[in-house]
């Protein structure tokens, strides 16, 4: 799996951010959707990067800087058909790496209380992510959580 920075020109990038967001129009209420479509993806505080298998797209995910010692895991997904192969794991340690590189002393993320989003929940708990308040913008939802990892 290769890892790279991506400038979210090509198709298949654009394919799997329309999937991410019909996803989280399936599972969540409108007013809970925080999921970035491609052009806030391309602001300069964000970071973003797809995860390749040759020319098929694996997975992408994106760093958001809040402050300098202070990042937000953004429209982490993996290509439904590589589902369960460790894509997520792989991106979200890239991410971690990342972060501790640019010295954040802290992750934050909203991912869905849903059951849907339940695989996602487990993935970041088990890196060490816990439990927070909402953090930057957010406010409480109840279908939203918030988890933060101190790095």
């Amino acid at each position: 799996m290769e890892i790279k920075i991506d400038d979210l020109t090509g198709p298949e990038v654009a394919e799997l951010i329309r999937e991410h967001l019909h996803s989280m129009t399936l599972n969540s209420p409108p007013e809970s959707i925080h999921a970035l479509g491609l052009e806030k993806l391309r602001k300069p505080e964000i970071t973003f990067w797809s995860a390749w298998d040759g020319q098929e797209l694996l997975g992408c995910g994106a760093l958001k800087e809040l402050d300098l010692e202070h990042g937000e895991v953004k429209s982490m997904r993996t290509s439904s058909s590589h589902l369960r192969k460790g894509v997520a794991r792989r991106m979200l340690q890239h991410m971690i790496d990342e972060a501790k590189r640019r010295g954040y002393r802290r992750l934050s993320l909203e991912t869905g209380s849903m059951e849907a989003f339940a695989p996602a929940r487990r993935l970041y708990a088990s890196v060490g992510f816990q439990y927070c308040e909402p953090f930057a913008d957010y406010l409480e939802d109840p279908n939203s959580v918030f988890m933060t990892l101190e790095i």
